[in-house]
C-alpha cells in the first residue's frame, strides 16, 4: 500500500527550481539534429503549482500505484483545494492511516483503488472514517 511520509509545505516565497529550458523538443526515438544550447530559464512553480497556499509535496512509499506511473520514492504534488472526483488519484486518510489510491465512487459505495493488480482495492466500509486529504496533480518520477 502506498503511504505518505511527511508532507511538506511549499513556501510561497521560495521557488521549486529555476532551470534552463531547451529551445527544442528532444526525440525519444531516432535522434534528431537538435541544437545543443539552452535558451532562457523556466520556473517550475509556474507549470506545476496552481495554488501555492494549498499545495504540498509528499513522498511515496510502496508499489500499489505503479500502473498509474507512481513508483516507490517518487514525490507527488498534491493540491488540497481541488475537489476530488471519481478517478482522481488522492491522498486519503482511512481510519487514521494515510494512503495514495485512485478514488472510485460507485453505486455500492466508495472504493480506494490500487493501480497495481498485486494489491487489493479497499472498499470503504459504512462505519469507516474517510477523509480525502488532497488530490495529486503531478508525479515527480525519478529515473
Amino acid at each position: 500500500m502506498g503511504v505518505i511520509v511527511g508532507p511538506r509545505v511549499i513556501d510561497a516565497g521560495l521557488s521549486l527550481v529555476s532551470v534552463l529550458l531547451a529551445p527544442v523538443s528532444v526525440a525519444a526515438g531516432y535522434p534528431s539534429p537538435a541544437q545543443d544550447y539552452f535558451d532562457g530559464r523556466i520556473d517550475l512553480n509556474e507549470h506545476l503549482i496552481k495554488d501555492v497556499t494549498s499545495t504540498f509535496v509528499v513522498r511515496v512509499t510502496g508499489q500499489s500505484m505503479e500502473a498509474a506511473g507512481i513508483s516507490d520514492g517518487d514525490e507527488l504534488i498534491v493540491n488540497r483545494a481541488l475537489e476530488p472526483k471519481d478517478g482522481s488519484v488522492v491522498v486519503a486518510v482511512l481510519d487514521g492511516e494515510l494512503t495514495i489510491k485512485r478514488l472510485r465512487i460507485t453505486p455500492a459505495g466508495v472504493v480506494l483503488q490500487a493501480d497495481n493488480p498485486a494489491f487489493p482495492d479497499i472498499r470503504v466500509a459504512a462505519l469507516s472514517e474517510l477523509t480525502i486529504w488532497g488530490v495529486a496533480t503531478t508525479c515527480l518520477h525519478h529515473v
